[in-house]
């Protein structure tokens, strides 16, 4: 047996005349899908594969294809004679353009037995002649194969060495997707070895040093690996001493390290190429020279076997010097190699002469997270999942590590300024355009874009996406505060209990039939759903939101939009704060903002138009309609007319018109700027690294109690019930209590598992609540004649299933961008989630459900 080591990702050519095997060869070793034969691609073009004059579009077809699967990362062979050098060209060309590596395996079978099998092909006509002049082109061309950039060439000689090949995928060098850490990233060190010793001990390594004392190894007591994200050298007092440190490390296996500009021009120049002697060289090469050759030859050999970048924990971190871009991650090119070296410039020089910086991470948008340095800055910042870490140890700053996954910053100070740096290393914090969503972060591509959660796969269309952008841009708060919008709430399963539409036995009774027996019932306040996210001061703001105008949160409603004015919003955020401090909830939570979920009272503290204008106006109608229309009805029966089944209607219709007038007044109070607001917290969505959303519920009430028991003027308890469907006597004594709310003039209330998240048998997740509203308050919404048996019986077919489905897909969504919030990722990967709940609220449901 022969194995064969392909890259993992690349574009595979395989070569040889017709005959040769190459079909049963490709079937023997790859799957179906990731073999393009020509002939395939001829027969799709032409309905014939061995129509020649369909070459040209089948290999048009080909190459397509081919690119597609190259773009997604995925392992492609194509099946073709390849014997000249200009069709293998194209390949090369291929390859290169998507930063893949171009591979040959050349089946190199005598013309004889190739032609041999062909004559035993009747779907073969062609003569002899062709096979022959084939077989030339490849012996011509055959030993050009690596000077055509081809940097996997295997050559298989006669049917015993092709039938004896195996293959063997292998990750590139860059791959190591398998190593999981934890991981200490450790920023640009320039030679400034005594820091670097300094912040391994305070990471918690250990050193390990030779007899004349020198570091030359360190270990993690808990396994950690180091990774340096290159420019070990250069500028500072001993560049050989972190190289001997940072190569025994690597050397037993404690350490990785990428390339680095500096590296890559100390090499060049050590192999005898002619380099600008600048930017720290020269003091390197001095230092180097106290050193002895086997020293030097091992460091050449080293820097020699550095890469571009490391791929890392199943792909969720990437460690470049200059940083990556997605599409370039995982891969293997010049431009890559290029890119990871130096970065991407705009082509212009500074006023110190410096080439300026292309803010590539404004634009990333890739699920790993990129570690690098090579641009130096006093404070690293998180934009969009990347963060620079090279902090100007060398020019007087610090070095710093990123630990990861913590994601926490260690750095010491330098010792000194050990070189005078060109231009000063920038301060201040800069603005992070691109952690925003982007039009392109959300519009679908073809109709419809696919949302992904731990939760579920959303789909969004076309229209929806186009209903959002116009509420984002239009009328929703700033978006860096819009990192949760609450999903809708589906109503109890239809009542069959007379006069009622809705009442809570059905509701227990369909969680029930889920599987969840141990619920929680909370009364529902009617006022306007909102919520609150407060920072502790100005610089949580800037810190975690990049808000840097002096805010320190957001009032919003269940759409984006804004509750109160500016002012109003920083009076109510005050006071907010002042409770969250009193209560102790910065420090029990480990936090310096907070996400609440809450109901601001009164009803008409927001909706005062839509209370005027939709429903005072039916009752101040019917209140001066029925009363005369009944006098007339009078009369006319005094009169001797038999009006009066029609007179009895119309007194009903007038007790119900009193009922719908009293039912919507009761949610009415007046109020003046904050005087008389209430607010009534009932959840504590997230804080700095968590998705409380997921907590049981009885949990977020007792913290909402405590902000109760804080500043009782300002907020308002949650009266609640808990309900064990075992114990039958918990479910009744729930009912008993929902008609004594609901007969005092009370909305309802919600019925929630007592756990936060539950899922059904399959997966599945429950609806998170369900609304179970009183026989008066629904006169509100469905009309004072609700409840006449007729009316009654034919909103009793109303349909719950797109309610029901609307909420879970929005609690999925909420559910996500709370965990992409807690996990640190960029806001535009949470205002991605965000974005689908506005979108999802387009759909066209029953606004009465």
């Amino acid at each position: 047996m022969t194995e064969l080591p392909v890259p993992a990702l690349s574009l595979v050519a395989l070569v040889g005349i017709s005959g040769a095997g190459k079909s049963t060869f490709a079937g023997r070793h790859f799957a179906p899908s990731q073999v393009l034969s020509s002939d395939a691609f001829r027969a799709m073009v032409a309905d014939d594969e061995t129509d020649q004059s369909a070459s040209a579009a089948a290999f048009d077809a080909l190459y397509y294809v081919a690119g597609k699967r190259l773009a997604a990362g995925r392992l492609t062979v194509v099946d073709a004679t390849h014997v000249q050098e200009h069709a293998r060209s194209s390949l090369v060309a291929l390859a290169r353009a998507h930063d893949v590596l171009p591979a040959a395996i050349v089946l190199d079978l005598p013309e004889d037995e190739a032609w041999a099998r062909t004559e035993a092909r009747p779907d073969r006509s062609f003569g002899r002649a062709v096979l022959a002049r084939q077989s030339r082109d490849l012996r011509r061309t055959l030993k050009r194969l690596n000077r055509e950039g081809f940097r996997t060439v295997h050559v298989l000689r006669g049917r015993e060495e092709i039938e004896a090949a195996t293959i063997r995928l292998q990750p590139l060098y860059t791959d190591r997707r398998e190593l999981t850490g934890p991981f200490d990233v450790i920023g640009d060190v320039h030679g400034c070895r005594s820091e670097l010793e300094t912040l391994l001990t305070r990471l918690g390594w250990t050193l390990r040093r030779d007899e004349a004392g020198r570091p030359v190894g360190a270990e993690h007591p808990e396994g950690r690996t180091a990774v340096f994200v290159g420019d070990l050298v250069d500028r500072g007092p001993d560049s050989p001493g972190v190289l001997r440190l940072v190569m025994g490390m690597v050397r037993a296996g404690t350490a990785l390290c990428v390339n680095g500009n500096h590296e890559a021009k100390l090499l060049r120049k050590l192999r005898g190429k002619q380099v600008t002697v600048s930017h720290g060289l020269a003091e390197t090469l001095e230092q180097l020279d106290g050193e002895d050759g086997e020293f030097v030859a091992d460091a050449t050999r080293f820097v020699d076997g550095l890469v571009s970048h490391y791929i890392l924990d199943g792909g969720k971190l990437a460690v470049a010097h200059a940083g990556i871009k997605e599409e370039y991650q995982g891969r293997a090119s010049g431009r890559v190699r290029a890119f990871c070296l130096y970065g991407d410039t705009t082509g212009e020089t500074d006023e110190y002469g410096l080439p300026v910086r292309y803010p590539w991470a404004d634009d990333y948008r890739g699920p790993a997270t990129v570690v690098y340095g090579h641009t130096p800055t006093v404070d690293p910042q998180w934009v969009n999942n990347t963060i620079c870490i090279d902090t100007g140890c060398v020019f007087g700053g610090a070095l710093t590590a990123l630990r990861y996954p913590e994601r926490t910053l260690v750095a010491v100070p330098a010792e000194r300024e050990h070189y005078a740096p060109a231009r000063p290393l920038p301060t201040a914090v800069r603005e992070r355009p691109g952690d925003l969503l982007d039009v392109a972060d959300v519009l679908p591509g073809s109709g419809r874009r696919q949302l992904e959660t731990p939760y579920g796969h959303i789909p969004i269309e076309a229209p929806q996406a186009a209903a959002a952008l116009e509420v984002l841009g239009r009328f929703a708060i700033d978006p860096r505060w819009l990192v949760y919008l609450p999903p809708t709430m589906a109503p109890a399963p239809t009542s069959k209990a007379d006069g009622y539409l809705e009442h809570p036995r059905e509701a227990f009774e369909g969680y029930r039939a889920t599987g969840v027996t141990r619920l929680i019932c909370e009364e529902k306040h009617m006022g306007s759903r909102a919520l609150v996210l407060v920072c502790r001061d100005e610089a949580a703001a800037a810190r975690r939101f990049g808000v840097t105008d002096g805010e320190t949160g957001a009032v919003y409603t269940r759409t984006g939009r804004p509750f109160f004015s500016p002012p109003l919003t920083a009076d109510l955020l005050a006071r907010v704060r002042s409770a969250i401090s009193d209560a102790g909830l910065w420090a029990d939570l480990d936090t310096d903002w907070l996400l609440l979920d809450c109901e601001i009272l009164p009803w008409s503290a927001k909706a005062g138009e839509l209370i005027r204008g939709q429903y005072a106006s039916v009752g101040a109608a019917a209140g001066a309609a029925l009363p005369a229309t009944l006098d007339v009805l009078s009369a006319a029966i005094d009169r001797g007319l038999d009006l009066t089944a029609l007179r009895d209607r119309t007194q009903v219709r007038a007790a119900n018109a009193a009922l719908f007038t009293a039912a919507y007044q009761r949610y009415v109070r007046p109020t003046s700027d904050l005087a008389g607001v209430t607010v009534a917290p009932f959840a504590v969505l997230a804080a700095e690294g968590a998705n409380l959303a997921t907590r049981d519920n009885g949990w977020h009430l007792a913290v909402a109690d405590r902000l109760v028991a804080a500043d009782g003027t300002l907020f308002t308890a949650t009266a609640r019930r808990h309900v064990d469907l075992d114990d039958p006597a918990t479910a009744e004594a729930a009912e008993a209590w929902w008609s004594e709310l609901t007969g005092a003039g009370g909305e309802g209330m919600v019925v929630k598992p007592a756990d936060g998240l539950v899922r059904t048998a399959r997966g599945g997740l429950v609806q998170p609540g369900l609304k179970c509203r009183g026989r008066e308050y629904l006169r509100i919404i469905y009309g004072p004649d609700y409840t006449a048996p007729d009316t009654l019986a034919g909103l009793r077919d109303r349909n719950l299933g797109r309610k029901r489905s609307l909420a879970l897909r929005e609690h999925m969504l909420g559910l996500g961008a709370l965990d992409r919030l807690a996990a640190g990722e960029p806001l535009w990967r949470v205002h991605e989630l965000v974005f689908g709940i506005l979108a999802l609220e387009s759909e066209p449901v029953d606004p009465r459900l």
